[in-house]
């Protein structure tokens, strides 16, 4: 536990010493984050509408008067596809967030930061072990599944859509800990897509 609150100690700290990137796009339209240095985090997100002059070239008056429009889960979404990766895109679209108000024209707006971190790959039905030569692990984020069809490359890599978020998970195994071993296999994880070749990610830093 104290592990666990160091490390959003010092994650806190770093955002507050950098300016958060944001990016806006219409319904539609595809959002692209991307970091230079070190790994995606990203920190609020909403598809929905929130104010009168956002997206509003082009559309008539009834699909824009509603500014309180909030989908709650847009967070969870964007950090399952984005959250430890260099770069990602996540379209604007209904089908990927589902619509949180009907006949109203929708924005995605989201604020991400770089956060420099470790990152680990375990292909699966494989082992592997994350290591701190100073201080002791601190797990950011992890998922089992697949979000790119060239990690781990396979003739059954067929989804890049594949999340099973498991941070909570590797955060109760590997926090605190000066090395941790993986194992990337649907006993320990289950099954979040059959039919795919998965890969465990874990994004992490020694604290």
């Amino acid at each position: 536990m104290l592990v666990q609150k160091l490390s959003w100690i010092i994650l806190l700290l770093f955002l507050c010493q950098h300016e958060a990137k944001r990016t806006l796009i219409c319904e539609g339209g595809s959002a692209f984050l991307s970091c230079d240095l070190g790994f995606i985090k990203v920190l609020e997100a909403n598809y929905g509408r929130t104010d009168y002059t956002t997206c509003v070239s082009g559309r008539p008056a009834n699909e824009i008067s509603n500014k309180h429009c909030f989908q709650e889960t847009s967070l969870h979404t964007m950090s399952a596809r984005c959250d430890g990766r260099k770069s990602c895109s996540v379209p604007a679209v209904n089908s990927v967030f589902s619509d949180p108000c009907r006949g109203t024209f929708k924005y995605l707006d989201v604020s991400y930061d770089c956060i420099p971190a470790k990152r680990s790959v375990t292909c699966e039905n494989t082992q592997s072990v994350i290591v701190c030569d100073t201080g002791v692990i601190s797990v950011y984020h992890a998922n089992y599944g697949r979000r790119d069809l060239v990690t781990c490359p396979h003739k059954l890599a067929k989804s890049p859509n594949c999340y099973s978020p498991q941070t909570r998970s590797l955060r109760s195994r590997c926090n605190g800990r000066k090395s941790c071993q993986l194992n990337a296999s649907n006993s320990v994880y289950t099954d979040p897509c059959n039919g795919v070749i998965k890969y465990l990610e874990v994004m992490y830093s020694c604290i």
